[in-house]
């Protein structure tokens, strides 16, 4: 995707590190799902996972607020994507 001019450009990457980022966090809740469902007490591990919570729920908490979760899945994180992805269309072309 190729913007027109500088500010398009920097929303389009804004919106693909947002991509990334919450693609990120689906797979990291996957494994640590599959393993337990507890993130590693202290390490390097715990800080990457901290950050990554801290960096995308401020994104993903106002949705939950009109997105009921189904189960155990939280689809904030789905209807996120949707937005990047319209956002992405409109903005980037």
């Amino acid at each position: 995707m190729i913007a027109a001019n500088p500010v398009e450009g920097i929303l389009c990457f804004l919106l693909q590190v947002a991509w990334i980022l919450l693609l990120v966090r689906v797979v990291v809740s996957l494994v640590l799902y599959l393993r337990g469902g507890q993130p590693p007490p202290s390490g390097p591990l715990r800080t990457a996972h901290d950050l990554l919570i801290d960096v995308t729920e401020p994104a993903l908490r106002p949705l939950r607020r009109f997105v009921p979760p189904a189960g155990m899945i939280d689809m904030s994180v789905a209807v996120a994507f949707v937005i990047i992805f319209v956002l992405q269309i409109a903005i980037c072309g």
